[in-house]
C-alpha cells in the first residue's frame, strides 16, 4: 500500500446531487415586513457600491496576510486605517489586544452592532473566509454612517476560531447597550438561517503510577490504559447520540517510553450539540466516562472544561433573517430557507453566545462551489478569488440594508424582539454551564 485508503465518495456525490436538486426547487426566504423605504435605502446602497473597490482591496489584503486568533495586529490596523480614511476613529484593544470598536450615529433610537471577524487558520490561511466577513462588515458600517437613524457600531471580534473573542468582549460589557447584531459567513450556498452547534472543549489528564513495564508491571497503574478506555467509551457513546451531536478528540499525551508504565496520559475532546440543554447533558456524560475510566484502572483524572469560552449554538431570528433574504434577492441571490442544505454540514461559532444575549443573524453567503468545505485550502482559494470579491460587494450591501431595516421599521424591530423573547429571552451565558 502506497498511502492511506481514500474514502469512497459515493455518499458525498449522492448528498451533493440531492442538495442541488433541493436547491433548484427551493424558493428564497421571504419577509412579511417592508423594511426601510426606498428613499433611505438608495443613499446607503450608493455609498456601499462606491466603496466596493476599497472593500475588495481590504479583503484581498487580509487574505494575503493571514493572522491567527489573538495575533491579528496587522489585520485590525488595516481595518482602522480604512475607517480613518473615511473620517472614523476606531478604538483598538478595549477587551482584547486585537478587538476593535467604532460607533456612528445618535444615542437616541435603537443600537445595532455589525460584527467583523479577521482571524485565519494555522497552515490554511483564510479557509473560513473571515477576510470576506471583515470587509462586508466594514462596508456596511461605512455605508450606514451618517445615513441611518439610531446608532451603529462596528465590532472587530478576534479569535473566532476557537478563542471565543466575542464572549470575552461580551463579559467585558462591550455589548451591554447593543440591541441586536448582524454578520454573515461565507459558504457553499446562500442560506438565510443555518444552524451552528454549541461547542465545549474538555481535557482529560489521567494520572497513574509509573513502573518498569517488564520487571515490575504489577507495581504500575497505567494512565494510558485509562485514557484508551475513555476514548473507546466516547466512541461507543456516539451510537446513542442525536444525529446533530458531534464528539471528536485526540490523544495529546500517551507516555514517554514503552518500557515505562505511563503515569500520565491526556485526551482533548470537542463536544458539540444543537441545543444548549443537550450540550450540557452531553458534557455531563463525557465527564462521567472520564471518571469511570480512571476508576477502572486505578488512576485519577483531572477533567478541565473550556480553557477558552464555550460556544452556544445559534439562536435564529427569522424576522431579521427574512429582511436579509429580501435584500439579497435584490442582488440576484436566492437565500434559502432552513433545511434545504443539509443542516449537519456545520460547525460552531462564538456568534451563538451573542445570539442568547440579543437578537442576531448569521446568514451564509455563497462564494464557493457546492462541494467546497470550510477550513480547507480550496475554500481559502475561493475567499481570495473573484467569487469572494463578489461576496464582499453583495454582503456589504445586504448587511447595510438589513441593519437599516431594523433601525427604521418599527414593526420589524418589534417582531424581532418578540421572537427573541418567545424563544426564552436573554440567557446568563457565563453561568449556563455552571
Amino acid at each position: 500500500m502506497t498511502g492511506p485508503a481514500q474514502p469512497d465518495e459515493s455518499y458525498l456525490r449522492s448528498l451533493v446531487a440531492a442538495t442541488e436538486a433541493a436547491v433548484a426547487r427551493a424558493e428564497p426566504l421571504t419577509s412579511a415586513f417592508t423594511g426601510a423605504p426606498a428613499e433611505l435605502c438608495a443613499p446607503v446602497r450608493a455609498a456601499v457600491d462606491a466603496l466596493g473597490d476599497e472593500l475588495v482591496a481590504l479583503s484581498r489584503d487580509l487574505h494575503a496576510h493571514p493572522e491567527t486568533g489573538f495575533a491579528e495586529h496587522r489585520s485590525v490596523r488595516a481595518v482602522a486605517d480604512l475607517l480613518a480614511r473615511h473620517g472614523h476613529t476606531a478604538e483598538i484593544g478595549t477587551a482584547l489586544p486585537t478587538d476593535l470598536r467604532c460607533t456612528t450615529g445618535s444615542d437616541d433610537g435603537p443600537h445595532i452592532g455589525i460584527l467583523a471577524e479577521y482571524d485565519a487558520l494555522p497552515g490554511i490561511g483564510h479557509g473560513c473566509g473571515h477576510n470576506v466577513i471583515c470587509a462586508t462588515a466594514v462596508g456596511a458600517f461605512l455605508g450606514l454612517a451618517g445615513r441611518a437613524p439610531g446608532r451603529v457600531t462596528l465590532f472587530g471580534t478576534p479569535a473566532e476560531e476557537g478563542g471565543g473573542g466575542k464572549e470575552t468582549m461580551a463579559r467585558a460589557g462591550l455589548f451591554d447597550d447593543v440591541d441586536a447584531v448582524v454578520m454573515l459567513h461565507p459558504f457553499s450556498h446562500d442560506v438565510a438561517m443555518h444552524p451552528f452547534l454549541g461547542r465545549r472543549q474538555v481535557e482529560m489528564v489521567f494520572h497513574g503510577v509509573a513502573a518498569h513495564a517488564s520487571a515490575q508491571p504489577f507495581m504500575g497503574r497505567n494512565a494510558l490504559d485509562a485514557a484508551v478506555a475513555a476514548y473507546t467509551a466516547v466512541a461507543a457513546l456516539r451510537q446513542h447520540l442525536p444525529p446533530s451531536d458531534r464528539l471528536h478528540g485526540t490523544f495529546t499525551d500517551g507516555g514517554a517510553r514503552p518500557n515505562v508504565v505511563p503515569d500520565r496520559a491526556a485526551l482533548l475532546f470537542y463536544v458539540r450539540s444543537m441545543e444548549p440543554e443537550t450540550l450540557r447533558d452531553l458534557a455531563h456524560r463525557v465527564a462521567e466516562i472520564a471518571y469511570g475510566a480512571a476508576r477502572m484502572h486505578g488512576c485519577t483524572v483531572d477533567v478541565t472544561w473550556d480553557d477558552k469560552p464555550p460556544y452556544l449554538p445559534i439562536r435564529q431570528n427569522a424576522a431579521l433573517a427574512g429582511r436579509w433574504a429580501a435584500r439579497q434577492v435584490e442582488r440576484g441571490r436566492t437565500p434559502l430557507a432552513p433545511g434545504v442544505v443539509p443542516e449537519f454540514l456545520t460547525g460552531s461559532t462564538d456568534l451563538g453566545n451573542l445570539s442568547y444575549r440579543m437578537p442576531a443573524i448569521h446568514p451564509m453567503l455563497a462564494i464557493a462551489g457546492p462541494t467546497a468545505a470550510l477550513h480547507t485550502v480550496g475554500f481559502a482559494a475561493a475567499a481570495g478569488s473573484g467569487t469572494g470579491d463578489r461576496g464582499v460587494r453583495d454582503g456589504a450591501d445586504g448587511l447595510a440594508l438589513t441593519a437599516l431595516d431594523y433601525l427604521v421599521d418599527d414593526a420589524l424591530r418589534a417582531a424581532v424582539h418578540e421572537e427573541f423573547a418567545a424563544k426564552g429571552g436573554p440567557v446568563d451565558v457565563p453561568t449556563f454551564f455552571g
